[in-house]
């Protein structure tokens, strides 16, 4: 009589395990791709808003993704939205290897955009799986959801530093179409893999699931998404292009050896940022002590840490101001900075992810997660046109004076939510 609940338990950690191998196999693709995007484009002398369009289709794609892959999971299944997310990003990586050199940059503009645009439905297709299956396969009670999603979350975002890092390296060493193929025929083969391997475990989908009840009457998952739309836009809107093209300034001296250096060393920097936020992440239940504390003092949690994050970027608005053009000191700085950034933004970011999953229901949860995620999107979208408008309107400290206000913006969502 014991035998089935173990069986279902061993099945449900069985499709755990997969979801989560799929999900960071997308993702080291995805980190690599922004980056050699990002730094091959900026090579061929894209200014700032030119590179923000670059991603800026890749974050609508996410808005109307994620609204509409809740629905789409709940009607046809996890594993349906699981693996059409990772055989869209193959065709979007080799899609892009038929740039040609030899088109306008308004042409090339439109179509790395609409190429990035495939990649963000992938992107969140994937992503939106891999998080309602965390609520549906992790053990009740105990903190276990939070540790699942803190896991499932930090070891993604570790994953894709780690493919920042790879993108910078492969664009130095193998060339832009060169790194394309290669990671096309990776995230090929891996998904052929998933398809002959996926263990029993999610959901099929019902038949009648509608659009409508996509959008959710809870106030809490409601406030919980305002709150994500800004946290996220006070991260993207410095990281995007901002920070990137500072360092570019800072480290390279134009030649073509000083730009490999400081593909590497920006590359470096950007996945010891996501690596960092992806073990801070991991590591929040532990941190917060969350297996002693139920969700109200989670969602206490949440109002607290948004404000712990505000004076950060503040603090480096004013110093980069101060400093009035790029200079080590500032440099050693912001460095540091974003580094407290990052650490504090994953806090933040975890007791998002847990508490969206805390709020939601069974029968509801691709449909809330959908939600909130098209927010996390609407957010990342924010961030990257403001990201490039505000470089170049008033270079890096009107990038970081954006972020303080977003942050603060996201903070009052946080103040909005109830135990």
């Amino acid at each position: 009589m014991t035998a089935a609940p173990s069986g279902r338990a061993d099945r449900g950690l069985a499709a755990y395990i997969a979801v989560t191998a799929a999900y960071w196999a997308f993702m080291l693709s995805d980190g690599a791709l922004r980056m050699l995007v990002l730094l091959h484009f900026h090579g061929l002398g894209f200014s700032p808003v030119q590179l923000a369009y670059l991603f800026v289709l890749y974050e609508v794609a996410g808005v109307i993704t994620n609204l509409s892959a809740g629905w789409i999971a709940a009607r046809f299944g996890l594993t349906t939205t699981l693996y059409a997310g990772l055989a869209l990003q193959v065709a979007a990586l080799v899609a892009l290897t038929r740039l040609d050199p030899g088109w306008s940059v308004g042409l090339s503009v439109v179509f790395v955009m609409a190429v990035q645009g495939a990649s963000g439905v992938a992107k969140d297709l994937a992503k939106m799986s891999a998080k309602s299956a965390v609520k549906l396969l992790a053990p009740k009670g105990d903190g276990a959801l939070f540790r699942w999603v803190a896991l499932l979350t930090g070891s993604k975002n570790a994953v894709k530093g780690f493919g920042f890092l790879l993108g910078a390296a492969l664009l130095a060493l193998a060339g832009f179409n060169a790194a394309l193929w290669g990671m096309a025929l990776v995230l090929a083969l891996i998904l052929v893999a998933v398809l002959i391997g996926m263990p029993a475990g999610l959901p099929a989908g019902r038949k009648d699931a509608k659009f409508r009840e996509v959008f959710s009457k809870n106030r809490n998952i409601n406030w919980l998404s305002f709150s994500r739309l800004f946290l996220f836009g006070a991260r993207d809107v410095w990281f995007v292009v901002g920070i990137p093209i500072y360092f570019y300034a800072v480290l390279s001296d134009g030649s073509e050896a000083g730009n490999r250096a400081a593909f590497f060393l920006i590359g470096s920097f950007m996945a010891g940022w996501i690596i960092l936020y992806g073990a801070v992440q991991a590591s929040a239940p532990k941190l917060l002590r969350a297996r002693a504390r139920g969700e109200a003092a989670m969602v206490a949690a949440a109002r607290h840490w948004a404000l712990i994050l505000l004076p950060i970027p503040l603090v480096l608005a004013l110093a980069a101001g101060l400093a009035g053009a790029p200079s080590p000191w500032l440099t050693g700085l912001l460095v540091l900075g974003l580094l407290a950034f990052g650490a504090v933004f994953a806090v933040n970011s975890a007791l998002h992810s847990y508490l969206i999953l805390a709020f939601t229901e069974d029968s509801r949860v691709t449909m809330d997660v959908g939600f909130y995620y098209m927010a996390n999107a609407a957010g990342r979208l924010l961030g990257t046109l403001l990201s490039g408008l505000s470089y170049q309107i008033g270079g890096l400290p009107a990038c970081l004076g954006t972020a303080a206000l977003l942050v603060g913006l996201s903070a009052l969502g946080a103040g909005r939510l109830r135990a």
